[in-house]
């Protein structure tokens, strides 16, 4: 019987614990802690101080922050797998996640399954090493703004001011030159009324915006590989 009762207790707190991650982000969520190679997806919808409606699947900052944070305290973890699918979303949040992913100390490997649209391009760049599966896409284009814009010269200054942030972080985590993140930003026949490029899986490596086209063995082989350097050294 008080066997029975411990075990429930270890559910319940379980439970608990899982919940608290959904909802309100944790400093202990590293799950796993014996585990050498962490998983961390970003899917769906970058969520940043604005609440996305329920139905929207959705990557919440105020989680993934306190994840990052503990798998670089964590002496377990030696490696971070990135799984992106995201559609974009909030740029203030995407860029601080990249920020933060590009300043870990820990070997680190993205991988595009689905797509890595907007601000997923320098999520994905973010890494030390990056991946896009075959069949996934990445688009790039100009920053855009939903609700009440300002037409006035400061409130253009802003958003070129913040697009200068996003081009010199992917210049900065890739191979892709100055000139042709551009370029593929200002097309106007592929994207219906709006600017950009659509790129699918070996375009974004022949640009030199990922390092290279595989899976998930693939990634992991790569992140195994660079854990065991960072182990000599």
């Amino acid at each position: 019987m008080c066997r029975d009762n411990e075990e429930k207790e270890e559910l319940r707190e379980e439970k608990e614990t899982r919940e608290n991650i959904k909802e309100f982000g944790n400093n202990d969520v590293v799950e796993n802690k014996d585990e050498r190679v962490q998983i961390l997806p970003i899917i769906g919808q970058i969520e940043g101080h604005i609440v996305l409606p329920p139905q929207t699947k959705a990557t919440k900052y105020e989680h993934i922050i306190p994840q990052l944070i503990a798998m670089e305290q964590n002496n377990n973890v030696k490696g971070i797998l990135i799984m992106l699918n995201t559609v974009g979303g909030d740029i203030e949040a995407g860029l601080a996640i990249s920020e933060m992913i590009t300043s870990l100390s820990k070997p680190t490997v993205s991988l595009v399954i689905g797509g890595g649209h907007s601000i997923g391009v320098p999520l994905a760049t973010s890494a030390k090493y990056s991946f896009i599966s075959p069949s996934a896409t990445m688009i790039i284009h100009p920053i855009r703004m939903n609700g009440l814009v300002i037409g006035a010269p400061q409130t253009f200054e802003y958003f070129n001011k913040m697009q200068e942030r996003i081009n010199d972080f992917v210049i900065r985590t890739s191979k892709i030159s100055k000139d042709k993140l551009s370029e593929l930003m200002m097309q106007t026949d592929e994207l219906m009324n709006d600017m950009g490029t659509i790129l699918i899986g070996h375009q974004a490596v022949d640009i030199g915006l990922i390092d290279n086209v595989g899976g998930v063995r693939d990634a992991l082989d790569k992140l195994d590989q660079l854990i065991k350097e960072d182990e000599k050294n």
